[in-house]
């Protein structure tokens, strides 16, 4: 029971990850709260739904398809609803995200309905007799996937050239700018890695949960925030690790508390408002600068 139930959050923990590292991606470059990152997730989970029904296509082709989608509906974000707002005005990219949030929630309320919709089969589902415990195929395959982008992301930004240039863009841009750094173009592709990363997010949301929705996008964003919050604002590592912990946390509270009572997300934001009072740094430090 032990085991099963901690494969099952740190599965669910690997999701949010996934979401809160592509938050954290665009906090770091920007400083900028991208509250639409959620429905990105949510484009990501039909469009693998529509490329499975429509094509047949395995999992391991249609999750770099719906990645691919979802980096390039990133790249039209940051292109069309952040970069030509004034940069003097702080709080016009946070009311130019919420817009970008509302258009596509209800695009898709309008071409999806606005019920659930079954997500097709992506794998052959077996169960694993580990002794005592069953535990499904699955829900490990759907972390191993979680883990694997994320050990390919750190990589990316530890030894790469455009990882150097997004760390330098996270501690300044202007430093960045006289340093050769082409920062319109980072913040491109820090956009288009974030929400490739919420487009995989959302295929394996799909397949976890074996549906999906217009609104599925509002919960993963929430706790994305709660995630980045626990690791630490601009820690990317912190954010792998957040997610974990906190995925991990909300099964054992399920079950610990009856499930009529149903506080899963209540201890979720009990979490965060606790990390904002007594550690507002996050569990692993911020990366952000202050001045």
């Amino acid at each position: 029971m032990v085991l099963q139930q901690l494969i099952n959050g740190l599965m669910l923990g690997a999701t949010y990850s996934l979401v809160a590292i592509g938050y954290t991606l665009i906090f770091g470059v920007l400083r900028l709260l991208h509250f639409a990152h959620g429905e990105v997730l949510m484009a990501g989970s039909f469009m693998g739904l529509y490329i499975i029904l429509w094509t047949g296509l395995p999992l391991y082709i249609t999750l770099p398809l719906s990645m691919i989608a979802t980096g390039a509906l990133g790249l039209l974000v940051e292109f069309f609803a952040i970069r030509p707002i004034r940069k003097d005005f702080h709080l016009a990219p946070l009311l130019s995200t919420i817009g970008v949030t509302i258009i596509l929630q209800n695009l898709a309320i309008k071409l999806f309905g606005g019920y659930g919709t079954k997500f097709p089969e992506a794998i052959t589902t077996a169960n694993l007799q580990t002794g005592p415990y069953v535990i499904s195929s699955a829900k490990i395959l759907i972390l191993g996937i979680s883990l694997f982008l994320m050990v390919i992301l750190y990589f990316v930004i530890a030894k790469t050239k455009v990882g150097r240039a997004m760390r330098a863009v996270s501690e300044s841009h202007l430093t960045a700018g006289f340093l050769g750094v082409n920062v319109d173009r980072i913040v491109l592709v820090t956009f288009g890695i974030a929400s490739a990363l919420a487009g995989a997010a959302g295929v394996m949301a799909g397949i976890s949960f074996h549906a999906v929705s217009p609104f599925i996008g509002l919960t993963f964003a929430l706790k994305g925030l709660v995630v980045m919050l626990l690791g630490g604002l601009g820690n990317v590592v912190g954010a792998m690790m957040g997610g974990l912990i906190l995925g991990v946390a909300e099964v054992i509270s399920i079950v610990l508390i009856p499930p009529e009572i149903n506080l899963q997300d209540v201890f979720s934001f009990g979490i965060m408002i606790l990390i904002l009072i007594f550690k507002p740094e996050g569990l692993f430090g911020s990366r952000i600068s202050q001045g």
